[in-house]
């Protein structure tokens, strides 16, 4: 296994920092509240960062995600690259690839996901019925990738459905999709959703990287400066243990996220490790935002504070996709089954 990145990934890494970090300040994101920041999605899509994606393959839009992670950039970056261009170059027709992926890479088209929990049927043909209680970005979104109660997968257009806001732990601009005989185009076919979902757990790993290393990095920059009895906090024992642990458990979401992406990009089987992965970023990912805060002392509990944005997306993330024991009970069930053995296990 190589995780080196490709020049083409280390430019487009470089180029969202620069970016995230110039429009998604504090400032900034106290002003857009819940919302999500059009300004920063316009920039983001400008520069191409979207369509690159499409070249620098799961493992390169990791890369990108953990930058977004750092500063809690509030725009459905992660939904409409994973629910959106990976899965229709994956899984699309010719005709859907085509009429979906400019718009998709431009910004014009916001794909986000209603996986793994729906209660969606499909009825007369191409019509689905059916609520998705709550749905990542839903208010941003033109269109929906849904799966239905056979786990196919369903391409519906927002402006066909009701659409009703629901507010997260985090501000992700969530919404309750409600379907009633909906117009619906089916996206790939056997195999499909369970790509798409261990695509989707792989980058929302990555994330959590993100929001982790960004929550350790607030919290060592406030005990280098925060002094308590003429020593700044990170002199302290216990205070550096805290952070080295919050430290490694970062990396461990980091590396893991790593290799389920780059498996997949090399065209292995990579269910497992995509499991693991997004074990990681829930059980390991809420104690690193945890620890931020705690690190802050009483200004960690400053709901203004920017660490506390932190552990907001550290615990939306943390359930999103399966929470930790439920991933921890499908990865031992497919481990009892034989699967994710495929070649290249060795």
């Amino acid at each position: 296994m190589d995780f080196t990145p490709t020049e083409e990934q280390t430019a487009a890494r470089e180029l969202a920092a620069r970016i995230f970090g110039d429009l998604s300040t504090h400032e900034r994101l106290t002003a857009v509240g819940t919302g999500s920041d059009g300004e920063l999605w316009k920039a983001l899509c400008e520069v191409g960062l979207l369509a690159a994606v499409e070249d620098i393959g799961l493992l390169g839009l990791v890369l990108l995600l953990e930058e977004q992670g750092r500063t809690t950039a509030q725009v459905p970056f992660a939904a409409s690259c994973v629910y959106g261009l990976l899965a229709v170059s994956a899984h699309g027709s010719a005709e859907q690839r085509e009429r979906l992926l400019p718009g998709i890479a431009d910004g014009s088209v916001v794909m986000t996901g209603a996986l793994p929990d729906t209660a969606v049927r499909a009825g007369a043909p191409g019509e689905l019925s059916g609520v998705a209680p709550v749905v990542p970005w839903l208010r941003d979104a033109t269109h929906v990738l849904i799966a239905d109660e056979e786990q196919k997968l369903w391409l519906v257009r927002t402006a066909d459905a009701r659409c009703e806001p629901v507010e997260l732990t985090a501000p992700w601009s969530a919404g309750r999709l409600i379907l009633d005989a909906v117009p619906a185009e089916q996206l790939g076919g056997a195999g499909a959703y369970d790509d798409v979902l261990a695509t989707a757990r792989t980058a929302f790993a990555g994330l959590q990287a993100g929001v982790c290393a960004g929550s350790v990095a607030r919290a060592v920059a406030y005990t280098n400066t925060r002094e308590q009895f003429g020593q700044p906090l990170a002199a302290k024992q216990g205070v550096q243990l805290r952070a080295a642990d919050a430290h490694m458990d970062t990396e461990a979401i980091r590396v893991t996220a790593y290799e389920a992406a780059w498996r997949r990009d090399e065209g292995l089987d990579y269910a497992a490790h995509a499991l693991t992965a997004a074990w990681w970023a829930s059980e390991a990912g809420q104690r690193v935002v945890h620890a931020g805060q705690h690190l802050h002392g009483g200004m960690g509990a400053d709901l203004e504070h920017p660490v506390h944005r932190h552990f907001l997306w550290g615990r939306q993330l943390d359930a999103y996709l399966g929470c930790g024991s439920e991933l921890l009970q499908e990865l031992g069930e497919s481990i009892v089954h034989g699967e994710g053995e495929g070649e290249g296990d060795a």
